[in-house]
């Protein structure tokens, strides 16, 4: 009889508290749909393993290692990095970048937009997290949960959980996060700028070129980021090349479905009240709005920069859309201009410079692991 009670008798008020979080984690993503393919697997495996003795994960009894489950997810999926990469496949499958080939100058705000990594790198090591930790803390600026898994997984697995719920989080908070920023540094009259459609059909052919050129030149750039932008680019091809559909689909559905719950699971199993409960949780958790914040004030100012010398003026909000958060960033720059005018239709810019920091994101995580990686 005591056996069966020993997990009561030992339940602790910290594992109290993260069996809350993870119900918190659950209702958020159910009742204000935050991201609930990763949240409620997130939500649920912090549940799991904060019951003491769970056989959900890896326990020491009678000097035997027991193997749990969600331990065994994480060595295979996320040491290994193989989770991360198969989403990166689903999200190429998913996008569409005919928008950017018609708007190339929207690549400016891929890699303008990304300015929030590295000014939150800065901020975490003042205070006190170490570069690697730092690094793992700024890629939630890249506003792309799988990348900021990726590096979060290489540098720093002990912050994985707190910086993966962040990055999750702050991408469905972008419609609240980004309008006040755009609007303290924008006026009316920018806002109200209108973009001119362009007419420009992007063929097949250079469809399919595009993710191919794009994985050598990027990985020659930053031979880091190889297995991220090749596993990207790779989806996209399947997308593009119009002789597999059935995969394409497959990758946009049932492998990106499954992946996620197991990227979920393996994540909150990391999520336990000794690693959690502690200060440098809510400075990740803070440092995230920070990450978000910076983003959107480096897009929108170097789009007004841009406007010093361009004599057909690009509307500053677009610069904002150059996060990875795809494709809601878009969404919200768009309804920021129909708001200011009804007739301005910012779409397809907005959507071209939000798959532009797709790109941008994954590159920023490569040159992060080339930088940090032999510190």
């Amino acid at each position: 009889m005591q056996e069966l009670l020993n997990g009561i008798f030992a339940l602790s008020i910290g594992n109290v508290v993260m069996i809350g979080v993870g119900a918190f984690l659950i209702y958020i993503a159910i009742s204000k749909e935050y991201e609930p393919a990763l949240l409620i697997p997130i939500g649920f495996s912090t549940i799991l393993v904060n019951i003491p003795f769970s056989s959900a994960i890896d326990q020491w009894m009678g000097g035997v290692l027991h193997r749990g489950v969600l331990s065994i997810f994480f060595d295979i999926g996320i040491i290994t990095e193989i989770f991360p990469l198969l989403i990166f496949i689903a999200v190429g499958a998913m996008i569409d970048f005919g928008p950017l080939l018609e708007h190339p100058i929207m690549f400016l705000f891929g890699a303008a937009a990304q300015f929030g990594i590295f000014a939150t790198m800065v901020v975490a090591t003042l205070l006190g997290f170490d570069i690697k930790q730092a690094a793992s803390i700024g890629i939630i600026g890249s506003a792309d949960g799988p990348t900021s898994i990726y590096v979060a997984g290489r540098f720093a697995k002990d912050l994985l959980g707190p910086i993966s719920v962040a990055a999750y989080s702050y991408m469905s908070l972008v419609p609240i996060i980004q309008p006040p920023v755009i609007k303290a540094l924008t006026t009316r009259e920018e806002r109200r700028i209108k973009m001119a459609p362009k007419s420009l059909k992007v063929n097949k052919t250079a469809r399919i070129i595009f993710p191919i050129l794009v994985t050598i030149i990027a990985s020659l750039i930053a031979p880091s980021a190889a297995a991220l932008i090749g596993f990207l680019m790779f989806g996209n091809l399947l997308r593009e090349c119009g002789v597999l559909n059935s995969i394409s689909k497959t990758a946009q559905t049932e492998l990106a479905n499954i992946v996620t719950i197991l990227l979920g699971l393996s994540i909150g199993s990391t999520m336990t009240a000794d690693k959690f409960l502690q200060p440098r949780t809510l400075y990740i958790l803070l440092l995230g709005v920070v990450a978000f914040v910076f983003d959107t004030a480096g897009g929108v100012l170097f789009a007004k920069f841009l406007n010093l010398f361009l004599r057909n003026k690009i509307n500053p909000m677009l610069g904002a859309a150059g996060i990875s958060a795809f494709p809601m960033s878009a969404r919200v720059i768009h309804q920021l201009g129909r708001k200011e005018d009804p007739t301005n239709y910012l779409l397809m810019y907005a959507v071209g410079a939000n798959v532009a920091g797709q790109i941008g994101s994954v590159l920023a995580g490569g040159i992060l692991i080339a930088l940090v990686g032999n510190l």
